[in-house]
């Protein structure tokens, strides 16, 4: 004996494990972020994370798996999206809730990866079914349960469109002036019919 002791095959230790998850799930997000997801490979992702392809695979599957998992965590801060529908009075949701999500777009860490899944689902029909997936499943049915209005979803629905439309024109397609205009000021014009959405009769 040298005195080393040899190290058993099988899967990796726990910690050893969640890190490797983590760097394999940052590589994916920087790959998705740099090159959306047409050109985004397994391959290349594994490259980036420093490991094999068959690792990328065992902790999450396809390409569109990987992709789920790395909007998610992108994704996250919009999650407090329900939170901030039931935070405060009803009749002033809709500049809660037009202030947190354009809030989320103007963080320049949060806004990379919200372009690059934004860009993604425009160009990709998978990208798009994982991405509205995600939307309807963990925010809009959410803010959903907490409007005690009739056609609650739709209300969302149509709330979600106002906002996402105007981020989409704002810091995606960036048109003049909508892009460079003040922020308050797109605030103070969309909060009243996003307000209109989700509790007008």
């Amino acid at each position: 004996m040298t005195g080393v002791t040899a190290r058993k095959r099988g899967r990796p230790p726990r910690t050893e494990s969640a890190d490797t998850r983590d760097r394999i799930l940052t590589a994916a997000r920087e790959e998705f972020s740099e090159r959306g997801y047409d050109k985004t490979s397994v391959r290349g992702i594994a490259k980036a994370a420093g490991v094999d392809s068959a690792l990328v695979h065992h902790y999450f599957g396809t390409k569109e798996q990987i992709f789920e998992a790395a909007i998610e965590v992108a994704f996250g801060p919009a999650l407090g999206a329900p939170e901030t529908v039931a935070d405060g009075p009803l009749d002033q949701v809709g500049e809660r809730l037009a202030r947190f999500v354009f809030g989320v777009w103007e963080n320049p860490t949060t806004r990379k990866p919200l372009l690059a899944i934004v860009r993604s689902a425009v160009n990709n029909d998978t990208a798009a079914a994982v991405f509205r997936r995600l939307i309807a499943s963990q925010v809009l049915r959410r803010i959903a349960g907490r409007i005690d209005l009739p056609d609650a979803e739709l209300r969302a629905e149509l709330a979600a469109a106002q906002l996402v439309g105007c981020a989409m024109l704002r810091y995606v397609i960036k048109v003049e002036p909508l892009a460079s205009a003040d922020l308050e000021l797109i605030i103070a014009r969309v909060a009243p019919v996003v307000q209109g959405h989700l509790t007008g009769r």
